[in-house]
């Protein structure tokens, strides 16, 4: 992957990706704005899919870094574009500068790192180590 390569999709923000969605109990109160993590996972995406070309058969990319700005909020039904931009290796990872606009103006920015891993190795290490820490 060259760097200054780019990776973008659009979004509609669905109620499901609201931040008062995030709530686990009635303590808890968020907007009814497009939740920062929900963003972070679209961010991841972009990222993502600009790193498919590099996969070998069994590979997955998975994000092992995020630093994000959230500044400004977007509502239910609007269309977010979300824009990766391929910065450059830094050893076995891959850094990305992450970007999110709406029809106002850009929402969110910052850096998000991935690495190439095995996906059943993955699942299998996750497995593992709930059995070792026990019930």
């Amino acid at each position: 992957m060259e760097k200054g390569a780019k990776g973008e999709f659009t979004y509609t923000v669905q109620h499901s990706d609201l931040a008062s969605e995030v709530a686990v109990s009635s303590e808890d109160e968020f907007p009814a704005v497009l939740a920062t993590s929900k963003m972070i996972g679209l961010m991841e995406v972009a990222a993502a899919r600009l790193m498919k070309p590099l996969l070998k058969p069994g590979e997955l990319s998975v994000g092992v870094g995020v630093d994000i700005k959230h500044f400004a909020p977007t509502p239910v039904g609007e269309e977010v574009r979300t824009v990766a931009t391929f910065v450059e290796p830094e050893g076995k990872l891959y850094l990305f500068t992450v970007e999110v606009f709406d029809r106002a103006g850009k929402v969110a920015s910052g850096k998000h790192t991935r690495a190439i891993v095995q996906g059943a190795r993955i699942t299998e290490g996750a497995a593992s180590r709930m059995e070792q820490a026990g019930s």
